[in-house]
């Protein structure tokens, strides 16, 4: 086993460990105004300038701070990261994250875009088995397909993580914890929004299929809103025309629905775009980020999108996994690592903006 590099070199990102574990009842304080979220995201990303290949990772630097201290390099090293990325506005986010933890901890990390095909995900997950991954982080949106081939993982003496969605399934596959967003916690949130605003028929706009995380999401805005919910597939963000004639029939077809969540931020504005195209009255909310939502919500044109800081998404998996495998760590007690749910909103939308045209939010 490789000896773990200098604790003074991991000071910085252990305080990204704490800063990440945030309540996730109540909203959270993750993206509130100049929020604790947004101070973790920047000093994540302060030297961020990673590439976009699909292998990250260099030589860690030598400690400064003493030349005392015993330092080993990590560089053989190779984590997979296996999501049902698309490589669109979100998931490029997780994709930096990652590509700069591997860059600060002097690790490999492989990027691999299952495109929202659990199947390419499987192939990918056995790939990386029989490669001898030092570990593996994935996503969990299909876990009927998805449980099974990382358990195998785990069974090989590979250490698992998954992200972004599988908070209800990781214990079953043997992962060392989860690192995301309590979904249904996340939609729940959402209703109360819509429930101040004094909404009564929300149109849950989903663009997957079949993806577990998005169904929670509507499941949890059911639990907590006073009034009617609709919840239907709209279409994939890849056709966003598509999608936006369908919110748009949807809308004409119904004239009692008066809010609208996309349960992302590309269908989000594809929601906006029909309410606009119709001269509709329409509350909008959302979720995740993208410069041309958080401009929207700056305008006052969308009343809010729930952040569930995908930036530590790609960041965290990969540092826990390092410290997991070079000095035996775990985190979480058995629970989920929290990155959200927060929110942003016309009050805090400005900030955000800017560390989201950075890449980093």
């Amino acid at each position: 086993m490789i000896r773990s590099k200098s604790w003074l070199a991991l000071v910085p990102a252990m305080a990204l460990v704490v800063a990440s574990c945030s309540s996730s009842s109540g909203g959270g304080a993750a993206s509130t105004s100049a929020s604790e979220a947004n101070a973790v995201a920047t000093s994540a990303a302060a030297s961020d300038g990673s590439s976009a290949g699909s292998v990250a990772g260099t030589e860690a630097s030598s400690s400064t701070a003493t030349e005392s201290v015993d330092q080993t390099q990590a560089g053989d090293l190779t984590f997979y990261m296996i999501t049902h990325s698309d490589d669109g506005p979100f998931w490029s986010v997780v994709k930096r994250g990652a590509e700069q933890a591997a860059k600060d901890l002097g690790v490999k990390v492989v990027w691999k875009p299952g495109n929202n095909d659990a199947q390419v995900m499987v192939k990918d997950i056995e790939a990386a088995v029989a490669e001898g991954a030092s570990g593996i982080a994935a996503s969990l949106p299909d876990p009927d397909a998805l449980v099974d081939p990382l358990k195998a993982a785990v069974a090989a003496g590979i250490p698992v993580i998954t992200l972004n969605s599988g908070s209800n399934n990781y214990q079953d596959i043997g992962a060392l914890t989860h690192v995301g967003q309590s979904e249904d916690v996340a939609g729940a949130g959402a209703g109360d929004r819509f429930n101040t605003a004094g909404v009564k028929k929300v149109l849950c706009a989903q663009q997957e299929q079949g993806n577990i995380g998005l169904t929670e999401r509507c499941k949890g805005l059911e639990k907590t809103f006073k009034g009617t919910v609709v919840t239907q597939f709209v279409g994939l963000d890849a056709d966003t025309t598509g999608q936006q004639n369908t919110i748009n029939a949807a809308l004409a077809a119904d004239p009692d629905i008066d809010a609208i969540l996309g349960v992302g931020p590309v269908v989000t504005m594809s929601a906006l775009r029909a309410a606009k195209d119709l001269g509709r009255e329409v509350t909008i909310g959302g979720f995740d980020l993208t410069p041309e939502l958080l401009g929207a919500i700056k305008d006052g044109d969308i009343a809010f999108t729930v952040d569930q800081q995908q930036y530590l998404q790609g960041y965290m998996p990969i540092l826990l996994l390092y410290l997991n495998v070079t000095n035996q760590n775990t985190l979480g007690g058995g629970l989920p690592i929290l990155t959200g749910p927060g929110f942003v909103t016309p009050d805090n939308a400005a900030a955000v903006l800017e560390l989201s045209k950075q890449g980093t939010r």
